[in-house]
């Protein structure tokens, strides 16, 4: 036991080499990894790359960053960024290059051995992979790729691996990676031009669609090549997807989704994700350190996103010049129904699918049932509610069986109160906080 307090026992047999290497690719990992948390785009939905020849791991549509799964399953990957330094300075980015903070940056074969090393731990289900911009876009495109490749071909590892696109980024860089990586992606950052050029004044509007361009029309021709050659390879078949900073520049709601509508129409994206502004500098151009987006606004845009892409609605429909803003206080739907009260009683029994969709507490699972279950027989508020209609909320927008009608006389606003009366309690007191921060 004496030798191990000699230290050059310690350099004779490689043992001190070993435990500094080992401190500082841990220093690193805490700096890296505590960089990625503002990255929220993470999710594998929709890939399919099965195990083959005895290979580490597998990826078959299931989610990453601690997401859920359809059947309930949560999974979780390694999000880190490959480095911090970063050539732009952009207001809002905690990595821009006069942030005075702790710098570092992994080498390719330590984001290797760390993916293969915690997946074999049952740690990690897969790899997200980011980066600040160094030298240029292309040279940190590659190193992304280079990781990605030797985990594919060297480690034989195929659990889920989801790349950040570098904006600017050459189309024959951007088609590499899509063969290694599972989902691919681009922040676009700020929701409007005129933001970007505000807050980021280096960058250039074009230099973030030129990848999300490649990337879309790589796997259009991908897919169609698949259905005549069946070898052919996998491209990015978890697509690929984008964030929008919510509340750093003043943008509306309404600008929000729109946006996010053109990418989703122009660009095939997968996801658009919205992440909340947290206040990182002083900065007159920026919101005011300490006046973080509440999570409750994220959270009615994301369920905006949701009736947009999976009940008819427009934008136009939930979010206009009149209403620029979306409700903090209700979701989405109820807002809209409340603001339409003539389009409502539906009758659950002959209305059409469009329209039962549009019912506040009625989701598209319901819609199903409902469907299913009305040939056999008319429903009632007792069928309804087996079925999982939120009645609280669906009760003043309905008939059943009979002509009765909760909302009888009610205006807007009182059936408004009488909903968020009946609330869950959870709901109330995280309403109550959240509103807070917008006084």
């Amino acid at each position: 036991m004496d030798y191990f307090h000699n230290m050059d026992y310690f350099h004779k047999f490689g043992i001190y080499t070993t435990i500094m290497n080992f401190e500082r690719t841990k220093e690193k990992l805490h700096i890296l990894a505590d960089a990625a948390k503002y990255d929220v785009s993470c999710s594998s939905s929709g890939s399919n790359r099965s195990n083959k020849n005895k290979g580490l791991g597998n990826s078959t549509g299931m989610g990453i960053c601690h997401s859920y799964t359809e059947d309930g399953r949560c999974v979780s990957l390694l999000k880190i960024l490959l480095t911090n330094h970063c050539i732009f300075d952009c207001a809002y980015c905690v990595t821009r290059k006069s942030n005075d903070i702790k710098r570092a940056a992994f080498k390719i074969q330590e984001v290797v051995d760390l993916t293969i090393n915690f997946y074999r731990r049952n740690y990690i289900e897969g790899l997200f992979l980011s980066s600040g911009i160094f030298k240029s876009p292309d040279f940190t495109m590659e190193r992304l790729i280079a990781v990605a490749k030797k985990l594919r071909e060297e480690e034989n590892f195929n659990g889920y691996i989801h790349l950040k696109s570098i904006p600017g980024a050459s189309d024959e860089l951007m088609y590499e990676a899509g063969l290694y990586a599972d989902r691919l992606s681009v922040n676009i950052e700020i929701p409007t031009i005129s933001g970007l050029k505000l807050l980021a004044p280096d960058k250039k509007h074009e230099d973030f669609l030129k990848p999300m361009f490649k990337v879309k029309n790589e796997i259009i021709r991908y897919t169609s090549e698949k259905k005549i050659i069946r070898s052919t390879p996998k491209y990015a078949p978890a697509g690929q997807s984008t964030q929008m900073i919510v509340g750093a520049t003043g943008e509306s709601d309404k600008d929000i989704m729109y946006s996010a509508t053109h990418f989703y129409k122009k660009y095939n994206m997968k996801r658009v994700y919205y992440s909340g502004y947290v206040p990182v500098a002083n900065d007159s151009r920026l919101p005011a350190i300490g006046t973080q987006v509440p999570m409750l606004r994220e959270n009615r845009l994301y369920q905006t996103d949701w009736l947009l892409r999976f009940y008819g609605f427009s934008v136009n429909e939930l979010l206009n010049d009149t209403h620029p803003n979306l409700d903090i206080t209700v979701d989405p739907k109820l807002s809209w129904a409340l603001r339409n009260l003539n389009l409502f009683p539906v009758n659950i029994n002959t209305s059409d699918r469009q329209m039962l969709a549009r019912i506040p507490g009625v989701g598209m699972r319901s819609v199903h049932k409902i469907i299913k279950a009305r040939t056999f027989r008319n429903l009632n508020w007792e069928h309804l509610k087996k079925i999982g209609v939120a009645l609280n909320r669906a009760k003043y927008f309905i008939l059943c069986d009979s002509q009765d009608w909760e909302r009888k006389d009610l205006e807007a606003e009182q059936i408004k109160g009488l909903i968020l009366k009946t609330s869950s309690g959870k709901f109330r007191n995280q309403y109550s906080s959240q509103l807070s921060l917008f006084n």
